[in-house]
């Protein structure tokens, strides 16, 4: 593999300005909640949705913000549960508010991803907002008559004002000014409730004032005095914290958390943790650890003694302080469930950073990837142009190769789109001469031609007509450009006929956009995330053309993969646009019902329409999110394309003939689950193919289990007649996986496979985050890091002992304790436990392949950036690196169904080192 390693295509950081958890406690205490989320708000107006269900932390949605459209705060509220027909009762519906520069909260609708409202009213900008606190089961029964259990929110704005917004009714509306200032520069910088009734609020003004939200009369003001010497007279209350017992805490401009009584209101202590600004706070569900972030980029750990929620807790301390990130650290946000317990920090230098909470001290912090989980770079490897983007702006870059020249990739076209909304996904056709780009409002598309040699290597950029306005989530190119499959914010597939270029006349889009309908799914349950009001689990995240175009595949955030296929053969001489408005009982693509009269319409395009994979329906749900989908490229030449449909023409009877052929090449679908389990699909015929059963997820090499934490964001195809390999990529690792050969499966192979690598780690240590050496890395339930390694261990050797009596009595039956931990943990893995059991049928599968894989084995060729060769003799069908960190992502510059020997794959690597960052100047302390 010829390989580009890139680091100056650009990419700007965007900071994380704030962060909030769907649940604060689950509702019950055996399981954390399946609808447990973390939305993370950025400066670019973006919201990232993460689920750290069992610790995987993936990245499931992305919220595109636009222009001037910075998050400020996030919150999450829950409507009251229901209960159906049948008495079962249902949970209320999630939904996520934020603040951003502006004097209007927006709701976002989960399903969509777009603003669902705006609240109103005559007040100046929100600077911070709060919800009411969650009323449980056993609180609701105490309610008065005629009080709601809703959660409303609270927001302080830039003039000092506080103002109550009801959510009643689905929707959000000003209901009152709870205060109104009466000094100059008396901004809200911070609010938080207390209880339902009792509001505590943080000023410019060097003070905390408590209110009481019946009557708006404030209960207590709470002066913080004059600034230090040499500094400003006011000191600024950056943020307000509760504590479960009612006392409540503060981080404030001089760098000092202050402790209150929630009864008197009187400071209890002051600790000074900070050399500047502490910016946010975090606590414990029991109220006996404070966190805060701050300006100096530490993160403070103080704890007391352990008490009852409803004693006051005395005697804080400072227990320690680290710094996780290289910069401010601007938001926090805590969960405390059975299994999860942590608390995620985020500032500037834009990488969210999870620390243990309930084991704090006892576990390693885990840093979330930074970089986008969809790479924001494509690629037309036919005229070697990359195209990477951000918020609004494109570039395209030619990349020569190395045997034409050494000189680096330049950028041949720039793009700034229109508009105020960030770009949600770009294609470019193989051959570079089509580019389309999508936003939340639009799809647009271009047309790049190269400009004339003589006058430089630059593109000439013609916008085309796009007949129909409507936004995009998705949207992706077939490799030929003759069709466009756009999926829209509401999750339809929609696919777009493009006609080619002639020497009159520029490509043209019809006028016509298909609709193709997804298989129904009635096994979705209804939760906090799915109801009547949207299904945010039926949200597509992929989409992928066959290499040929005949196939179309997409898939969502709940397993489901819905396939179709294109019907007939091109006909040049055919209509364009063929309507039959047929009934529905004679349309087999269409969702059944009881009124078979209701008329749909069959588009034909060219002798052309698309319909349903008829096996389809087989295609199993994934155990797991998908996070790649891709097609493997097609060997050239599988014979001869028929011309048009013959003996196809409109009769009196038959006014709209079309041919009834489907492809008949097996296509080979591949997906990688996000428990990094691999699955390759036969899609015409419906079924997982021969490798995949052969194949199980236990018999995968222990490093790229181990993996998971770092989920795969892309692949490459290398087919050529020898081999069937397929490189996949995370942000820190890059693998490559030869399909047309198996794992080693057997058990005593594994166990020397797992002692070797043992063996050679401890002897050359690899550099991981968090500093975890063991090449199996153990999962702990807390939801962070590992646990701490144990640096110098007194036992080093241990002797097994069966009934009494010592095992292996003929011979040494001294083990490392070392292997027998890792064997342990590696025993104690689920996704081994569950594949264990086909262990027979999967001997039995492999009883027919002919193992001679050493005698096959293939020299697998590495060239890099330099020009030096790197060989190594594949004896086993996989081959890893680490060498390539953090990877915003990796294209084609050739076909990867057409690589020789003499011709490798041919990529570019595009880094972005956090060293790399653009970022603003940050806080030096006394001694740096």
């Amino acid at each position: 593999m010829d390989i580009h390693r890139a680091r100056f295509v650009p990419y700007p950081p965007s900071a994380i300005n704030a962060l909030a958890f769907s649940h604060a406690t689950p509702d019950d205490e055996t399981k954390d909640p399946s609808t447990l989320r973390l939305a993370v708000g950025r400066a670019n107006g973006n919201i990232e949705i993460w689920n750290p269900t069992s610790g995987s932390w993936l990245q499931e949605r992305v919220f595109y913000g636009g222009k001037d459209r910075s998050v400020e705060g996030l919150v999450w509220t829950q409507d009251r549960d229901e209960k159906d027909g049948n008495g079962e009762v249902i949970p209320g519906r999630l939904r996520l508010f934020s603040i951003g520069y502006s004097s209007s909260i927006t709701e976002w609708d989960l399903s969509t991803g777009l603003p669902a409202r705006h609240s109103d009213g005559s007040h100046s900008e929100v600077w911070c907002f709060a919800a009411q606190p969650k009323i449980n089961g056993a609180a609701r029964k105490e309610l008065r008559a005629g009080e709601d259990d809703r959660q409303d929110l609270v927001a302080g704005c830039a003039d000092g004002t506080l103002v109550l917004l009801s959510t009643a009714d689905n929707d959000l509306r000003f209901q009152r000014f709870l205060s109104r200032s009466s000094k100059k520069k008396a901004r809200v910088l911070s609010v938080a409730y207390k209880d339902r009734n009792t509001v505590l609020a943080g000023f410019a003004d060097s003070a905390v004032r408590v209110f009481d939200t019946r009557n708006g009369n404030v209960l207590r003001n709470i002066s913080f005095g004059s600034g230090p010497l040499g500094g400003p007279k006011e000191i600024l209350v950056w943020k307000v914290k509760c504590l479960p017992n009612g006392d409540f805490v503060s981080g404030d401009s001089t760098g000092e958390i202050r402790i209150f009584s929630g009864k008197n209101y009187s400071q209890l202590q002051r600790i000074a943790g900070h050399e500047a600004d502490v910016l946010d706070l975090a606590v414990s569900q029991d109220g006996s650890m404070i966190l805060s972030g701050g300006m100096d980029r530490r993160t403070c750990f103080y704890s007391c003694a352990a008490k009852k929620k409803s004693q006051r807790a005395e005697n804080w301390r400072k227990v320690s302080h680290k710094r996780y990130h290289d910069h401010d650290v601007k938001a926090m946000a805590t969960y405390e469930g059975n299994n999860i317990s942590v608390v995620v920090s985020g500032g500037i230098d834009t990488q969210p950073v999870v620390l243990p909470l309930r084991q704090f001290g006892k576990e390693l912090s885990r840093a979330l990837p930074s970089l986008p989980r969809t790479p924001a770079l494509v690629s037309a490897p036919a005229s070697r142009l990359m195209v990477s983007w951000w918020n609004s702006e494109i570039r395209i870059w030619r990349v020569k190769s190395q045997s034409e020249t050494s000189e680096r990739p330049k950028v041949v076209a720039r793009l700034a789109l229109q508009g105020d909304e960030n770009i949600t996904s770009v294609s470019i056709t193989e051959n570079g001469s089509l580019l389309a780009v999508a936003t939340s409002s639009e799809v647009k598309i271009f047309q790049l031609t190269p400009i004339s040699p003589g006058a430089g290597p630059s593109l000439r950029i013609k916008k085309l007509e796009v007949p129909f306005t409507i936004g995009g989530r998705r949207v992706q190119f077939t490799a030929d450009g003759k069709w466009l499959a756009i999926i829209t914010i509401s999750n339809d597939v929609r696919v777009a006929r493009i006609v080619d270029a002639t020497e009159e006349e520029c490509p043209r889009v019809l006028d016509q956009l298909l609709h193709l309908a997804r298989l129904p799914r009635s096994d979705l349950q209804q939760n906090a995330l799915n109801g009547t009001w949207g299904s945010y689990d039926r949200t597509i995240t992929q989409v992928e053309f066959s290499s040929d175009g005949n196939i179309l595949a997409v898939a969502d955030l709940a397993g489901y993969i819905d396939t179709w296929v294109i019907e007939g053969f091109e006909d040049s001489t055919a209509p364009e646009v063929d309507i039959d408005r047929a009934s529905k009982s004679s349309a087999g693509d269409d969702e059944s019902d009881e009124d078979d009269e209701v008329e749909t319409e069959q588009v034909t395009m060219f002798g052309q329409r698309w319909i349903r994979n008829p096996s389809g329906h087989a295609i199993p749900r994934l155990d797991a999110m998908p996070l790649l989908l891709s097609f493997q490229p097609a060997q050239e030449g599988n014979g001869p394309e028929p011309n048009g449909n013959p003996a196809v023409h409109p009769t009196r009877h038959n006014p709209h003939p079309h041919s009834r052929v489907i492809p008949s090449t097996e296509q080979h679908l591949l997906v990688v689950s996000a428990k990094h389990q691999l699955y390759d699909f036969e899609v015409l015929a419906g079924r997982l193919s021969d490798w995949s059963r052969r194949n199980p997820l236990s018999s995968y090499p222990s490093q790229f289990r181990s993996t998971t934490d770092d989920p795969a964001k892309g692949c490459l195809w290398d087919v050529t007649d020898e081999n069937r390999r397929i490189w996949i990529y995370g942000e820190k690792w890059l693998f490559m996986f030869d399909l047309s050969r198996d794992f080693p499966f057997d058990k005593q192979q594994q166990q020397q496979q797992l002692e070797s690598d043992e063996a050679s780690t401890s002897t050359k240590k690899r550099k991981r985050e968090g500093g975890a050496d063991e090449p199996f890395r153990k999962k702990n339930s807390s939801g962070a890091g590992d646990a701490v390694p144990e640096r110098e261990a007194s036992i080093s050797k241990v002797r097994r002992f069966i009934n009494g009596g010592q095992a292996d009595q003929g011979g040494d039956n001294w083990t490392d304790v070392l292997h027998t931990r890792s064997t342990t943990a590696a025993a104690r893995s689920d996704d081994e436990a569950a594949e264990d059991a086909q262990d027979d049928l999967v001997t039995l599968r492999r009883q027919q392949q002919n193992q001679t894989d050493e005698a096959t084995s293939q020299e697998l060729v590495l060239v890099d950036d330099s020009g030096n060769n790197k060989s190594r003799a594949a004896s086993e069908p996989w081959w890893h690196t680490f060498k390539y960190r953090p990877m915003l992502g990796i294209v084609p510059m050739s076909s990867g169904a057409s690589s020789t020997r003499a011709n490798p794959l041919e990529v570019v690597i595009v880094e972005r080192p956090s060293w790399d960052l653009d970022l603003p100047p940050r806080f030096t302390g006394a001694l740096e």
